[in-house]
Order: structure tokens, then sequence, then C-alpha cells
């Protein structure tokens, strides 16, 4: 069965119907400036945004699909080299899925940028109609959100369905063959139920997959014209201090290098509290839970597995959030125009760090779906090797990347609320007295930057 061409098509209509009624609402609505062709220029625009909501996940599907030659070459590769080159050619996967996609996107946002540079109206009426246009851009990303929502949900759905029947054991239970047949009227077929659900939750890997880059595209889109908003402002409508959106001006450039810094900070801290959070429960069960000859464990252990993992997500995130709200501080405070490039930065690491490991994830995920649907390989070293890379993928593909998207957004927007505050308070009370806030407010990051790694660190409490 085919699980994916149903949503698939979903998408597609979806998309068709957004830019027909994009062009019609254009056309009805937008009043002519002196140029008779600007409501379908303008639709054009949205419409790069609505198409890169169906054009990313067709090319995200390139590389995480079970059909795709990608997560087969993960598991080719785990058949003779095992996990090693398992996680070597998921990182491939996500590294070519990293170049196409930022390809698609400045393709589309570079048509919306010719598009709008190329509207005399529109240059009339605003400094920069580019910036413009990829708000615009922003504006037909998200008008595919709701069909985005829907097929990232359709991945848990499936999985959790797979999961809660394995759970179950139901086809271990005496007589219950008989039972199904004598009280609902059919016959029950266990292993054929097993493979559906497995093969659909390989559909839902994939879908999965292709709504995070979609998500995070548009935070970066968005922050774009948002940190527009912000040198705007800081320049007085372009007529002073432009020469400072430069690398030539040092803060400008540290700022760059300081935001690729701060995002691999990120990056590590989500995957420590995952991995600690791991070792703890693995731990625990070892210590208090005999698995030999027990289908499974007692509901007393199993919430206490679980309070283990949720302890160590909540001081994982308590941390991660800390860091960044004081950081945001920090560089707003030290010198606008390294904040600028601080954001700049920000967004353009994490767009490609979280389409890299979210696709390398989605591609360990379904190299391990394949090995048990198609290969019906479970126990075998093969086997192993891909719940290795799956190990590996899930901290990649559901935490990291998928969290970048709210990093991206709540610091460009309480950035832009925390230039303006440090401007004025420079203005009336002197640099001295932001210099100085700013140390306090790095300090403060840096306590917490220590706190999720080195106060989460494994070794760190018995």
């Amino acid at each position: 069965m085919n699980f994916q061409a149903p949503l698939t098509t979903l998408v597609w209509l979806t998309s068709i119907v957004s830019v027909v009624l994009t062009y019609l609402a254009s056309y009805l609505l937008i009043p002519d400036l002196g140029d008779g062709t600007i409501w379908w220029k303008l639709s054009t625009v949205i419409t790069c945004g609505t198409l890169a909501g169906a054009i990313i996940p067709e090319f995200v599907k390139v590389f995480t699909s079970v059909e795709s030659a990608h997560v087969k070459e993960v598991v080719t590769s785990s058949k003779e080299g095992g996990p090693s080159l398992n996680i070597l050619s998921g990182f491939v996967a996500g590294n070519f899925s990293s170049y196409w996609l930022g390809l698609s996107i400045v393709w589309l946002m570079g048509i919306a940028a010719y598009v709008g540079t190329a509207t005399p109206s529109l240059g009339a009426l605003m400094a920069s109609p580019a910036v413009f246009a990829f708000g615009l851009v922003a504006f037909g990303f998200l008008g595919m959100g709701p069909v985005t929502i829907a097929v990232d949900s359709y991945g848990p759905v499936t999985d959790n369905a797979q999961s809660v029947f394995e759970l179950s054991v139901i086809e271990t239970l005496p007589g219950i063959k008989q039972q199904l047949k004598r009280d609902h009227g059919f016959d029950v077929r266990f292993e054929r139920a097993k493979d559906l659900l497995e093969e659909n939750d390989g559909a839902g890997n994939t879908f999965k997959a292709t709504a995070k880059p979609v998500l995070i595209g548009t935070a970066v889109v968005g922050a774009t014209t948002m940190i527009f908003s912000i040198i705007m402002s800081l320049t007085g409508d372009l007529t002073h201090d432009v020469d400072k959106l430069s690398i030539l001006y040092p803060p400008f450039l540290l700022g760059l290098i300081t935001g690729g810094a701060v995002i691999y900070w990120f990056t590590g801290a989500a995957t420590q509290a995952v991995s600690t959070g791991a070792y703890r429960a693995v731990e625990f069960i070892k210590a208090n839970i005999k698995l030999e000859g027990v289908e499974k464990a007692s509901v007393s252990d199993s919430k206490k597995v679980v309070e283990i993992c949720t302890q160590y997500a909540q001081r994982g995130m308590f941390n991660i959030f800390l860091t960044v709200f004081f950081a945001t501080l920090a560089f707003a405070f030290f010198e606008p125009f390294f904040f600028i490039g601080y954001l700049i930065s920000i967004a353009l690491f994490g767009l490609f760090q979280a389409i890299f490991m979210a696709n390398a994830g989605g591609a360990w995920d379904n190299a391990k779906k394949i090995v048990e649907v198609e290969l019906k390989a479970k126990g075998t070293p093969l086997h192993a090797a891909t719940v290795v890379g799956d190990t590996v993928g899930d901290p990649f593909k559901d935490t990291s990347s998928v969290a970048m998207n709210p990093v991206i957004k709540f610091t460009t927007l309480f950035g832009l609320l925390a230039v303006s505050l440090a401007v004025n308070l420079s203005r009336e009370s002197g640099a001295q007295v932001s210099l100085g806030l700013a140390a306090v407010f790095f300090v403060l990051s840096l306590i917490f930057v220590w706190r999720s790694f080195y106060g989460m660190r494994i070794g760190s409490n018995a």
C-alpha cells in the first residue's frame, strides 16, 4: 500500500488552491498604484512562498523516504560497515539535503527579490522592495501552515499506533484470535497488521521530515524582515550608519561569528540533555527492572523511567532558554550592529544546521524501517546497526533541529525590543551603563551555558 500518496496529493492540491486564491484576491483587492501589473507581481511573490511549502517537502523525500536512494545507501552501507558506515551515510544524506534545499530557497527568494525590485510603484513606496518581497514570501510560506501541521501530525500518530500495537502484546494473549472472531466476527492476521503499521510508520517518518524544513524556512524568511526592521530603526530609515552593515565594520563581523558559535552550543546542549536523560533511564532500568522472561515492566517502574526522562528534558529546557534570553540581552546591549550580525548569523547557521540534522535523522529512521519491513531482518546485526543510527537520529530530528525554529523566532522578536531598550538607555545614561549591563548579562548566560554542558554531563551526578 502507498501511504504517502494521499497526503502528497493533499499538499499539492492545497498549494494550487492557495495560488489561485492569491491571484484572485490580489486582482480584486490591490489598488492600482500607477503600475497596472502590480497585482500579479505581488501574487507571484506570495506564490514563491506557497510553492516553497510544496517543493521543499519533495526535496526532503529524496533524502528521507523509504524509496530514497540515500536511505537505501544507508541500509547497504550498514550490511558490511555496521553502525559506523550507517552513521556516515546518514551524515552524507543530511549534508546533501542542506545543499539542495538551500539552493531551492535561494531560487525562490531570488525570484521574489527580482519581482520586487522590478516593480517601480513599490520602489516609490518603500526603501527596500526586495525585503518587502521576502516578507510576502514568508506570508506565502505560512499560507501552507495548516497542511504542514497536518502532515507533521500524521507522523506521531502512525508512530504511536505502531508502538501501541507492539506494546499491547495482544498477539501473545491465549485464545485472542478466537475471542475476536466470536465477539467481532472477523479473522485476525496479526503479522499482516504489524507489517501495515510498520509501513505506515515509515510514511509517517517521511512526512515528519518534510514538515521540519518548511517550518524552519518560515522562521528564517520571517526573521529577514524582522532584522530589516531593526536595521531601519538603527539607521534612521537608512539615512546614517549604513556603512556599519558591512564585514569591514569589526563588530558586525564579530557578531556573525558569534551567532554561529551560539547555534553550535545550542545543538550540543539539546543533545546533551537527551543523552544524559537516556543514560539515567537505562541506568535505572538495569538496576531495578529485570526484563528476562518478562513481557513488560510494572506500572511504577515505567512511571519512574518517564519521570527521569521528563526531569532531564525540563533541566535542559530551563538552561537553554535562560542562556538564549541572557545572551540576546548581552549582545543587544553590547553594540547594536554587533547584534544585527549576530541575528543574521543565527538565522543562517540555524537554517542549515536544522535541515542537516532533520534530514539525517529521517534517513536513519527510515533505513531502520526498510530493514524491518522490506528485509524482515529484525534481530540481525544489520538491524542492530540501523537501530544505532536511529538512536543517533532521534535527538537530531526530534530535538535539536525542530527547536531551532523557536530559538530563531524568539531571538529575533525579543531582540527587536532589547536593542531598542539598549539604544535608549545608552543615549540617556551613557555607553558605559549599557556595556556594564552587557557584561552582567553575558556572565549570566555563561552560567547557564556551563549548566547545560558541565552540569548535565553523565558523570556529573551519580
